[in-house]
C-alpha cells in the first residue's frame, strides 16, 4: 500500500511508491509520455505518466488534467539529477478531485492590477510561495532570536485610546460610546510589559492611515517591537544587528530553494553579518551635501537620502544621533549634546530604505513631562505611560522592526504588495 507523504519529505521515500494530495501546475506532452508538474504548497515535483506502463483510465484521467484541477497521485520516487528537487515520481495511479476549467491566471503574462484582485489565486504561483516560504521562515527566525534570549512574547492591544507617537495618521472607529484608534505601534504598551518582565517582544499587525502610494508601504502591516528594561542605546544597537544578522542567515541556511526561485542574489545576504558600520546624522547630512542633495541640518531623511547613504555599504547601517525635533516625543536626549536624541535607523542595502527604528526611552519623569507639554499630548490619556516613569524608573530602551520591508529586502523584491499573502494598500481592500 502506498505510504502518504507530502512533496517536501519525497527524499525519505526513495524507491518507495507514494500517495499526494496535489494540484497540477502544468504539463507536457511527449505523445506517449505526459509530465505533470504538481505542487502540494510544501513543494514541487514532477509526475511522468508512461502510456504504456498504466492502465488506459489511468492514462485518460491524466490527459484529463488541466491547470490547477486537484488529484491524488500515486507513484514510485526516484532520484533524478536533472530535476530542480532532485527527485521524480514515476506515476502509478491518478485519483481526480476535481477539474478546473477557465483557470483565469495562465502562463501568459497578466498586469498587476489584474493579478491583485485575483491574489488568492495569485498566491499559488511559484514565486508568491517563494515569498511568503520566506517570510514564514523569517517569522520563525525571529521568534528564535527572542525566545532562545528570555525575552517574553507580550501582545499589545490593537484598539487604542490614543496615539503612539503623536500622529493623526490614524483609523478611526466608536469603541461603543467611545473614541478609538486602530494601533501604530505597540511601543507604549511594551515599555510598560518590559518593567514586568525584563526582556519582552510583541509582533502583530499595525496600521497607518496614510494616503501613501510608494513601493515601501503598505496600510496594514506587521511589526516586531521589542523592549529591554536596563538596557541603554549602545547595547540597544547590538542587539539590533544581532538580531538582523540572525534572520538573514537562518533564510539563507533554510530557504535557498525559495531564494534561487526568486533569482536572488544570495552573495549581498551572505555579507549581512553583524556588526554593522554606523555613521551620525551629522555625517549622513555632510555625505549628502557633498553628493549635491539640497538638504539642510534638521530635516529628515526621504527614500532618496536614505538609497545614496546605503549605496556607500554592502551591509545594513546605523544612522544615528538624529535632531531632537525630528523625533517621536519619548526619545531620551544624548546627555552630552541635547540637540539629538540616542536613536538610530537601520538602512538596509540595495535602495531598501529604514528596517528598523530604535531609541534609548526618556526615564526621566520631569523631562518626560515637559515633553508632553512641547508635543500639546493628553496628560489624561497617558497618564499610565507616565507612571511607568513614576513607580521605579530605570534606562530602557526598544525598537520596532518592519516585517514587510524586511521581506521585501531578503527577497529582493520591487514591491512590498507582494510580501503579504493579503496586502492592504491605498486604494485596495479586496480581495
Amino acid at each position: 500500500m502506498a505510504t502518504t507523504c507530502v512533496i517536501r519529505e519525497v527524499s525519505r521515500h526513495v524507491g518507495e511508491e507514494v500517495r499526494i494530495g496535489c494540484w497540477l501546475h502544468n504539463k507536457r506532452s511527449s505523445g506517449k509520455i505526459q509530465f505533470l508538474q504538481l505542487r502540494d504548497g510544501s513543494g514541487y515535483i514532477q509526475g511522468v505518466a508512461v502510456r504504456s506502463e498504466l492502465p488506459e483510465e489511468v492514462w485518460e484521467a491524466a490527459k484529463s488534467l488541466t491547470q490547477e484541477s486537484s488529484l491524488y497521485v500515486t507513484g514510485l520516487i526516484r532520484a533524478e539529477e536533472r530535476s530542480k528537487s532532485g527527485y521524480e515520481m514515476t506515476v502509478t495511479g491518478i485519483e481526480i478531485i476535481q477539474i478546473t476549467e477557465d483557470y483565469p491566471i495562465t502562463p501568459k503574462e497578466h498586469g498587476v492590477d489584474f493579478l491583485m484582485d485575483h491574489r488568492h489565486l495569485w498566491i499559488r504561483a511559484p514565486k508568491q510561495r517563494a515569498i511568503l516560504t520566506v517570510r514564514a521562515e523569517i517569522i520563525r527566525a525571529v521568534q528564535q532570536f527572542f525566545d532562545d534570549r528570555g525575552f517574553a512574547l507580550v501582545d499589545p492591544p490593537i484598539l487604542t485610546p490614543s496615539s503612539c507617537e503623536g500622529t493623526t495618521n490614524l483609523f478611526h472607529t466608536k469603541y461603543f460610546e467611545e473614541d478609538a484608534f486602530l494601533t501604530q505601534s505597540g511601543q507604549l504598551y511594551m515599555e510598560a510589559a518590559a518593567m514586568a518582565l525584563g526582556k519582552v517582544y510583541s509582533f502583530g499587525p499595525t496600521f497607518r492611515a496614510e494616503k501613501s502610494k510608494t513601493r515601501r508601504h503598505l496600510i496594514e502591516f506587521w511589526m516586531i517591537e521589542p523592549e529591554m528594561a536596563f538596557v541603554d542605546h549602545e547595547e540597544n544597537l547590538r542587539v539590533q544587528e544581532q538580531f538582523v544578522s540572525h534572520v538573514v542567515q537562518t533564510v539563507l541556511k533554510n530557504c535557498r530553494a525559495e531564494l534561487e526561485t526568486l533569482g536572488r542574489d544570495v552573495s549581498k545576504l551572505e555579507k549581512v553579518v553583524a556588526p554593522f558600520p554606523r555613521i551620525t546624522y551629522d555625517d549622513a547630512i555632510a555625505f549628502l551635501q557633498e553628493q549635491g542633495f539640497d538638504i539642510p541640518w534638521g530635516e529628515d531623511f526621504g527614500a532618496p537620502h536614505e538609497t545614496a547613504i546605503a549605496e556607500k555599504y554592502e551591509t545594513p547601517v546605523f544612522i544615528t544621533h538624529y535632531p531632537t525635533t525630528i523625533k517621536a516625543f519619548y526619545m531620551k536626549p544624548d546627555p552630552n549634546r541635547p540637540d539629538v536624541v540616542l536613536c538610530a535607523d537601520m538602512i538596509a542595502p540595495e535602495g531598501y530604505g529604514e528596517i528598523i527604528g530604535g531609541s534609548q526611552r526618556i526615564d526621566d519623569p520631569a523631562l518626560m513631562e515637559e515633553r508632553f507639554r512641547e508635543h500639546e499630548l493628553s496628560t489624561e490619556a497617558y497618564q499610565w505611560y507616565m507612571d511607568l516613569r513614576k513607580y521605579g524608573t530605570v534606562p530602557h530602551s526598544g525598537f520596532g522592526l518592519g516585517l514587510e520591508r524586511t521581506v521585501a529586502w531578503i527577497c529582493g523584491l520591487d514591491h512590498v504588495r507582494e510580501t503579504i499573502a493579503f496586502p492592504r494598500t491605498l486604494y485596495r481592500l479586496y480581495p
